[in-house]
């Protein structure tokens, strides 16, 4: 009878762990596909707390209408007929581009409206035909307004793709006989496209509300030029299930094709709707196609770079006979790990059937072939008539849609939340206060309640039917823990609010990161039903025998060497300090542009910064060197080391595409030994939502409105940011990220330019800071930590984020940072010139100090005339815009280029209204002179105002006492070098 007995439980044992790893399924993405085989076809909803909706937001919005009808008449806008037009001239144009009829041209600036009649209450879908006018290479963006306001937050910026193709379809090589990456093209043509969330938050189009009646629409430009065909409201189209599109077969008669199996390469796109989907090499197996053992191909598409909401690649089949088909995709997806990732398909650019919505892409190491609804039982088949077709995948967020937008609720609940609890206990709490929030802030443990429960429902829906808790629900889990036990603990909230603003912001990353959905596309399959497909991985024989070879390969394969191979004449070397992919920019722009313009050789390689020194000293440094610190040319110059740029021919040309303040740092002794490449300044960020909405407080224009702010700021808790150190062109600190020497302090050159001071005086003879005007704007600058306690040290970036620091000044580099780092505060945030000093005339003076990078050429260099062409070229307009473009197309926003070149400045595809402010700003940056010895200036600066804001020293007796240390080393190096008296 026990024998029985265990043996019974052995066997329930057993099918209760079958049944616990069938539940536990780890791609929990499926459940949105098997969620589309209900009868509405709609996702289940994330049913958000009472109060939980964004303010303003589009949920907000649809909520206040969801019972308005759907079925309204569509109503057509013709784009000439609009009413008014206010800040842009609208060009009406007559059979456009092959499209018959009127349209009309729209500028980057600007708006235009239009009037017309609903003739019944109801939602519609807006949609517009455009067409994509060339201008500065980005995406068009546009805000929209009905009847003179902002429907939803997030209309306020709509982004309409430009579309793209490689310019090649078969890939050019380099003399070492590697793919090239293909540079990418715009291809202007009209295009049709729904109204819709950018974000990819919400999938489908936005709905408007319209009220019977008369009504005005108005579109204002924020980036980039648009012609305008038409505008249509229409209520929402109805996509039919596969089974409904399955029996239209069987009805019509359609046959299964045989054999027919036809391969086309991902790489062979034909469009693409951002330029950064970039075919790409990869290397880890040799079953993908083409393979080379030690050579690079082209052989992927998509990868990392396909990977935001919104981004669709579109390629181009023949199929021989009409019939019904199968499609697979040869993929892999080994980025997001327990988690498929969505593709929305689309066939000739429609919606073949709403299960197509959302095509999962599952986790997996290796290459696999994804047969499109294999997982669901046997595959779709599609009907194809005979000749070519288009399919196209997007990237789509699916069932994260809900997910995200309730997480960024939640973040910007929590955040203000903090912010109202450091109003009261400051960011670094008295532990042994009891601050009674509860009781100051009655709302508190409420706000802490709902959204621990609406982040346990998104925890659960995330782990789905398992309930266990992984990586990726791990930060979710932690905030709901701390959530409860601070709303049941109320008094141990001052001790936590540190963590809780940790937790809250690795949310925030959390956030960042699960919204990016990478997959890799080997080749696509359109075959016969039931084919036999290829295997999409090779052999284990295979492999050990191309590792041998690839491992081989890797003792004469130099990756980092861009030269190729010189097939005589005129030649320069050129080292880049950066990374790889600037390095491949720069040799694709030199092959393509350069070289075979002006047939000088450029033997390019990649370093790293710290061997420039030694290998100059060593006489084998290169003819030229890119992207080097603004303190290196005069220190090299000083020993002789550099070339006085000055003396070429065309040197004033050259020199009028930079601001006079560029070229600042690089002047020694009447000459000029580098061109300026990069020019980076500070300019004031400041978060609108909390600056105007809960402060009510405006943007400072003076350093006077700062010091009325300051009391508000402070009686909040909240801090004002001066800016510390300069960064790099994607907002990251340049010191720590590169060896240069310490500059001088942002904010002192800021306070000391903008009263007339200066760092050096008798042409670099002697520093000036002991001067009263430089020891009055050291006063006034240590007094902002002295007196009004502002951090010493801050990362702005994520202060900014939470809204603890929601107004500071740092280098305009911090856009791009901000842009792609903290997405849940899009919208929410602006920038504007520095405040300003009035001066005795009335002026409001902005002066600013700059920092940036430079080309130089070193004085071995033995064919100047060649290495003079190459700084021209590479310095000049067209290739500072190129540079800077590719950059962009490569690695995106985050890395859009700081050029010096002022017409490339104005070409980079900058929001209209945003270049105007830092063209504004630009005015009244000043450089910084660099002199010999100069390195102990930005140093003891340093040291001076640690003394006086840390130690409580004397400002005048601390800047006295190191000024005589930096003029004694100014006169050291000045006697080494032989500089004499004179200026």
């Amino acid at each position: 009878m026990r024998r029985r007995l265990v043996k019974v439980t052995s066997v329930l044992l057993i099918v209760s762990t079958v049944i616990s790893v069938y539940l536990l399924e780890p791609n929990w993405t499926s459940h949105t596909v098997k969620a589309l085989n209900n009868q509405s076809g709609k996702l289940p909803e994330l049913v958000p707390i009472a109060g939980s909706f964004k303010e303003g937001g589009y949920d907000e919005y649809v909520s206040k209408h969801k019972n308005a009808p759907m079925d309204g008449q569509p109503i057509i806008i013709e784009g000439e007929n609009y009413s008014k037009v206010q800040g842009m001239k609208v060009s009406v144009l007559e059979n456009y581009k092959g499209e018959h009829g009127k349209s009309i041209l729209t500028q980057d600036t600007g708006e235009i409206t239009w009037t017309f009649d609903a003739m019944q209450d109801g939602l519609y879908n807006l949609s517009m035909k455009f067409y994509s006018e060339p201008g500065k290479q980005s995406d068009i963006e546009r805000e929209l307004r009905i009847d003179g306001a902002l429907p939803f937050n997030e209309a306020i910026s709509l982004t309409f793709n430009r579309i793209w193709k490689n310019e090649k379809q078969t890939f050019d090589r380099d003399d070492r006989g590697n793919d090239l990456v293909p540079n990418q093209v715009e291809v202007p043509m009209w295009q049709q496209t729904q109204m819709k969330d950018s974000t990819g938050f919400y999938e489908e189009p936005f709905l408007f509300y319209l009220s019977k009646g008369k009504h005005s629409l108005s579109l204002t430009s924020v980036k980039e030029p648009l012609v305008i065909d038409q505008l249509k409201l229409s209520p929402p189209d109805t996509t039919p299930s596969y089974k409904e599109v399955a029996s239209t077969y069987t009805k019509n008669g359609y046959e299964p094709v045989q054999g027919v199996l036809i391969k086309l390469q991902a790489e062979q796109a034909l469009y693409k709707s951002s330029p950064n989907l970039l075919p790409y090499n990869d290397h880890a197996s040799p079953a993908v196609e083409p393979f080379h053992v030690s050579k690079l191909r082209n052989n992927a598409m998509g990868g990392w770079g396909w990977r935001l909401p919104g981004q669709w690649i579109e390629w181009e089949i023949d199929v021989p006979q009409e019939g019904l088909y199968q499609m697979a995709f040869k993929n892999r997806q080994n980025y997001m790990s327990g988690m498929s990732v969505l593709r929305t398909m689309y066939i000739d650019g429609k919606l073949p059937f709403k299960e197509l919505q959302y095509v999962p892409f599952p986790y997996g190491t290796s290459w696999q072939m994804n047969v499109i609804g294999q997982s669901e039982g046997e595959p779709y088949l599609f009907h194809l008539a005979k000749g070519k077709h288009r399919i196209r995948m997007e990237v789509t967020l699916g069932e994260l849609a809900p997910i995200l937008r309730s997480v960024q609720s939640s973040i910007l609940a929590l955040n203000a939340m903090y912010r109202e609890i450091i109003s009261y206990t400051g960011t670094v709490p008295d532990t042994f206060r009891d601050y009674n929030l509860e009781q100051r802030i009655p709302t508190m443990t409420e706000v802490f309640r709902e959204q621990s429960k609406q982040l346990e429902l998104i925890a659960e829906r995330m782990e789905g039917p398992s309930g266990t808790s992984d990586e990726r629900t791990a930060i979710i889990r932690t905030i709901i823990y701390q959530l409860n036990n601070m709303a049941d603990n109320p008094e141990s909230v001052p001790s936590r609010i540190d963590t809780f603003k940790t937790n809250v912001g690795a949310l925030g990353s959390w956030m960042l990161s699960i919204n990016e959905q990478p997959l890799a596309l080997d080749y696509l399959v359109v075959s016969s039903p039931k084919a036999k497909l290829p295997k999409p991985e090779a052999s284990s024989w295979t492999k050990l025998v191309t590792g041998a070879k690839s491992f081989a390969a890797s003792f004469y394969e130099n990756y980092d060497d861009f030269s190729g191979v010189q097939a005589g004449g005129q030649s320069v070397s050129v080292w880049v300090t950066s990374a790889r992919d600037q390095a491949q920019v720069i040799k694709r722009l030199v092959d393509d542009s350069f070289t075979e313009k002006t047939g000088i050789h450029v033997n390019l390689k990649l370093v790293s910064g710290d061997v420039l020194l030694p290998s100059t000293v060593a006489g084998k440094g290169p003819d030229i060197a890119l992207q080097v610190g603004n303190d290196l040319p005069v220190n090299y110059a000083s020993r002789s080391a550099l070339v006085d740029l000055s003396a070429f021919e065309g040197f004033s040309e050259i020199e009028k595409q930079f601001s006079p303040s560029a070229m600042v740092p690089y002047a020694y002794k009447g000459g000029y030994y580098a061109l300026p490449e990069q020019q980076t300044f500070p300019v004031l960020f400041y978060r609108k939502d909390i600056l105007e909405n809960e402060l009510h407080l405006k943007v400072p224009q003076t350093w006077n409105d700062v010091y009325e702010m300051l009391p508000i700021l402070q009686k909040h808790n909240l801090q004002f940011g001066l800016p510390q150190k300069p960064l790099d062109s994607l907002g990251n600190d340049l010191v720590n990220t590169n060896i240069i020497t310490l500059p001088p302090n942002p904010a002192l050159a800021m306070f000391l330019f903008q009263h007339g001071g200066q760092f050096y005086k008798d042409g670099g003879k002697a520093s000036d800071l002991d001067s009263e005007t430089a020891i009055g704007q050291f006063k006034q600058w240590t007094d902002f930590y002295v007196n009004y306690k502002i951090p010493i040290a801050a990362d702005f970036a994520n202060r900014f984020r939470t809204g603890e620091m929601p107004i500071g000044i740092t280098d305009y580099t911090m856009y791009n940072k901000l842009s792609v780092f903290a997405p849940e505060i899009k919208g929410l945030w602006s920038f504007a010139p520095v405040p300003g000093t009035v001066g005795e005339d009335g002026t409001l003076h902005r002066e600013v100090g700059s920092g940036g990078s430079a080309s130089v050429m070193f004085e071995h260099t033995k064919n100047k005339e060649a290495a003079w062409a190459f700084l021209k070229w590479w310095t000049g307009t067209d290739t500072q815009i190129a540079y800077g473009r590719q950059m962009e197309i490569r690695m995106g926003a985050s890395a859009r280029y700081p050029t010096a070149n002022l017409q490339a400045l104005a070409a980079l595809p900058w929001p209209t209204k945003d270049y105007q402010k830092l063209k504004e700003q630009l005015r009244w940056v000043q450089g910084i002179p660099e002199v010999p010895g100069g390195y102990l200036t930005g140093r003891n600066i340093d040291n001076a105002f640690r003394r006086i804001v840390v130690q409580g020293d004397d400002p005048r007796e601390t800047v006295d006492n190191y000024v005589r240390i930096m003029n004694e080393e100014i006169t050291l190096k000045r006697k080494e070098f032989h500089i004499p008296d004179k200026k």
